[in-house]
């Protein structure tokens, strides 16, 4: 099961985001460039497990996302489920110029799947959005992928920053409003532990064939 936690202030909550996709996607300049305006034009897989957290202000309160990137464990397909415990949001990422980066992402998709709650809020990201010329994958098939999974859907450039701040809020914001609907069926069913818990848990639910449509372009 998936969940959120929140911080002792009350007004505070932090979020679990993974990146994940094959190595050399540009998971890490994604990164990179949310959490510090950055980027690496020779940036070389690091080992292990990396996490930035960067705050997004939200109706007022402000959510503390906590990205973490594989670091180059996909190369071994040696990402295991406690990458994946306690996710609320996942960015699957792939790279226009590379026709083979997406199709991983079906495999990709079962592991966040396999690994983690159902519920989890998930992102297709085609990356590189600048390299154009050498364009692989198209944008409608991009979508339409996202539209056969249930997913949102988004092309990125980390090396000019096209979308990159704009799909990891939308992750957020999904998971805000999931969040509170939750709070409020918990007030509306348990009014004696409105404010008093830590975590609520985020499960399955009837909601998800309520939801409209969620896939959604943005390209540059």
């Amino acid at each position: 099961m998936a969940f959120y936690s929140q911080e002792d202030s009350g007004d505070d909550y932090l979020f679990k985001i993974v990146l994940i996709g094959d190595s050399a996607v540009g998971k890490s300049n994604l990164l990179a460039r949310f959490a510090r305006d950055e980027f690496y034009p020779n940036s070389k897989s690091t080992i292990g497990v990396e996490f930035q957290t960067q705050k997004v202000e939200i109706k007022g309160k402000e959510i503390k996302a906590q990205i973490w990137d594989t670091a180059g464990q996909e190369r071994f397909r040696a990402v295991t489920s406690a990458y994946y415990r306690g996710a609320v949001g996942a960015l699957l990422v792939y790279d226009i110029s590379r026709r083979q980066t997406f199709h991983s992402i079906g495999r990709w998709l079962n592991e966040l799947h396999t690994n983690s709650d159902m519920n989890v809020v998930a992102i297709l990201v085609g990356n590189k959005s600048d390299l154009n010329e050498a364009r692989e994958v198209s944008t409608e098939e991009g979508k339409l992928l996202a539209e056969s999974e249930g997913l949102f859907f988004m092309e990125t450039s980390a090396l000019d920053s096209s979308n990159v701040t704009a799909a990891f809020e939308t992750v957020v914001k999904e998971i805000y409003n999931i969040l509170s609907r939750k709070v409020m069926e918990s007030q509306k069913h348990e009014p004696s532990l409105s404010g008093n818990g830590k975590t609520v848990v985020l499960e399955a639910d009837s909601d998800k064939d309520n939801v409209p449509n969620k896939t959604w372009c943005c390209s540059s």
